[in-house]
Parts: structure tokens; C-alpha cells; sequence
């Protein structure tokens, strides 16, 4: 798709939100014709359609893209998308209903899918010398040391320059499992058993995120609260929060999402494990509707502390040539 496509893709939705465009537009069935013909092939440039032509396509939406509604008994509602590549967005309106809720989180998600297209979204050698540059004033770092594969910087650009040409939605995705394992306290376990940089990027690049690993976590913070009885709460209540506020944003929303899903689990683990006195000290949190089902726990524990990560550019509302940098330290 053309850089002008793009741009009057986006207008286009803009004018529809505001209610100077059609009211018809039917967000859910364009957002998957965007993804299908991604990829499939080439993007045929199409970028609006109506209720009553695009109701098959909305049909095969659930093999292509993932929608979870957050349970809630009544008003607001709270809905996520879930891309191909495992990006996640969330409706950013207070929705009186369940269809608008699901309808604003796929404008959210194509929003950001058709900003992705523009070319200054590509990851390239002048973004990489600037965001290393702005890495190493905002760490005190050398910038000298970026061409060391063993420092933070180094490692930093490593990953960097793995990503030319593809797209920061599509970095973003990959750090989002660096950030993980960074708050998860993996990364600090697997460098206290001298596993290098070069070998853990390229372990859980390939690997990527599944249920075995959220597992993983979910276990490694059941043993904190069994340590800390009531930690699970004020970690759960503070995640909420974070989501809640990224949502309300509009950027992408996939690691406040993991999160908030991980400590769930371990938190239903523990009520499940421990009698309930051990847990009323836990804050009662206030976000009822961002709570997600909670998954099987099956998997081992690591280490526990918890250290700072990259961030990485948001999809929308920041400028892409800003990243901030917190390495491998």
C-alpha cells in the first residue's frame, strides 16, 4: 500500500470517528481484509466497506485475528484484538455495549496497522544510529561500546540490526518477550548461570511467547507470594492500572496485557494453593473489567528479582525515531 493510500486510509477512519464520514464503516471486516491480504500478498489498496457487503469477511475475522471481551456484568466494556503477529490493542471509548466496545478496538488496531505501512515505521540504519545515540546518553553509556555484542548497548544493537527493513510493530513484537522475561526476573537467572546475550536472543526469538512460558512466570510469582503473602494483590492492582492507562492511550497493549494475565494465574493458583486468610491483606483492585480468563498452570520456577527493560516506540502517539534503552545489565 502507498504511502498517499495510507494516509487517506487514515483520514478516512478519522473522519468516520468523529462522525463527519460514513456510519456504516465496518471496522471489524476491514481490519481483517487488511491482515488477510497481508498475508496473503500485496494489499489491493482497499480500505472501506459497509455493514451489509463485509458481513462474511467479519465472519472469518476469528481465524485470522483474536477478539476477547473482559468480563464484566455491565457497562463499560472492555474489548482487545490481537494481531497476526501478536500485537494487541484495546478500544480507548467508554462503549455501552459489548459490539461497540468490539468495534472500537478494531478502529484502534487498524489505526496502528495502517500507520505501520509508512515507510518512516521501517527500521532502518539512520533510526538505528539515533535511537543507539539516545540510548547510550539516556543510559551513560559509550556509544563506543555499541559495536560489542557483549554490553547492554552492543546487544541492543545487535537486535537492532536483526530488524532492518521490517516494521516497528514488528520489533516491538519481539521486544515484548524481552520485556517480559526483564520483569519476570529470567533474564537476570539466565545470566547468573552465564548464559550469554547472543544465545538467550536468539533462544526465545525463535521460540516467541506461548503458554508454557506465561506459565512459567505465573509460577515463579505464586513462589514470591507464598514468600510475601500479599505481594500477588499490589503487583496485580498496579498492572491493572497500567493496562487501563495504555488502553485509554491507544497504543499497543500486549505486555500490560501478559502481565496482567500472568499474575492472574499465579494469583488464582495461590487462593487455589493456601487458605484465604493468607491473602487479606491483598488490596481489593478497581478494575473488575481488565481482568482475562485465567489458563492451566503446568510449567517451573525461576529467579525473582525484577529489573528494567527496554521501551520500545509506541505504534501511534509517539515519534518513531524516539526509543528509550535499558539494557542487559
Amino acid at each position: 500500500m502507498s504511502e498517499v493510500k495510507v494516509e487517506e486510509s487514515i483520514m478516512y477512519l478519522s473522519q468516520s470517528e468523529t462522525g463527519a464520514g460514513p456510519k456504516d464503516l465496518n471496522v471489524v471486516a476491514i481490519l481483517h481484509n487488511f491482515w488477510e491480504q497481508k498475508q496473503t500478498g500485496p494489499l489491493s489498496g482497499s480500505s472501506s466497506g459497509s455493514e451489509g457487503s463485509s458481513g462474511n469477511a467479519a465472519g472469518q475475522a476469528e481465524n485470522l485475528l483474536l477478539y476477547e471481551s473482559a468480563p464484566s456484568p455491565g457497562p463499560p466494556y472492555v474489548c482487545y484484538v490481537t494481531l497476526p503477529g501478536g500485537s494487541c490493542f484495546g478500544n480507548y471509548k467508554v462503549c455501552d455495549t459489548q459490539a461497540e466496545a468490539r468495534r472500537d478496538a478494531a478502529r484502534v488496531a487498524l489505526m496502528n496497522s495502517l500507520v505501520n505501512e509508512l515507510p518512516c515505521r521501517r527500521i532502518s540504519h539512520q533510526f538505528i544510529t539515533q535511537s543507539l545515540q539516545q540510548a547510550a546518553r539516556d543510559s551513560a553509556v559509550c556509544l563506543e561500546d555499541a559495536c560489542d555484542s557483549s554490553t547492554s548497548i552492543g546487544t541492543y544493537s545487535l537486535l537492532l540490526n536483526s530488524y532492518i527493513g521490517r516494521t516497528m510493530l514488528e520489533f516491538q513484537e519481539m521486544m515484548t518477550i524481552f520485556q517480559l522475561l526483564h520483569w519476570n526476573g529470567t533474564l537476570k537467572a539466565l545470566r547468573e548461570r552465564q548464559c550469554s546475550r547472543q544465545s538467550v536472543i536468539a533462544y526465545y526469538s525463535q521460540r516467541g511467547l506461548d503458554e508454557y512460558m506465561r506459565s512459567s512466570m505465573a509460577l515463579d510469582w505464586l513462589g514470591r507470594e507464598q514468600r510475601s503473602p500479599g505481594m500477588l494483590g499490589v503487583e496485580l492492582q498496579a498492572a491493572q492500572r497500567e493496562l487501563v492507562l495504555a488502553r485509554r492511550r491507544g497504543i499497543e497493549l500486549r505486555f500490560n496485557k501478559e502481565k496482567t494475565e500472568i499474575l492472574s494465574l499465579a494469583l488464582s493458583q495461590a487462593y487455589i494453593h493456601h487458605t484465604p486468610e493468607v491473602f487479606k491483606e491483598a488490596p481489593t483492585h478497581t478494575y473488575n473489567q481488565e481482568q482475562l480468563p485465567l489458563h492451566t498452570l503446568y510449567s517451573q520456577d525461576t529467579e525473582d528479582e525484577i529489573t528494567p527493560m527496554f521501551s520500545v516506540p509506541p505504534t501511534l502517539h509517539k515519534n518513531p525515531m524516539q526509543t528509550d534503552f535499558c539494557g542487559f545489565k
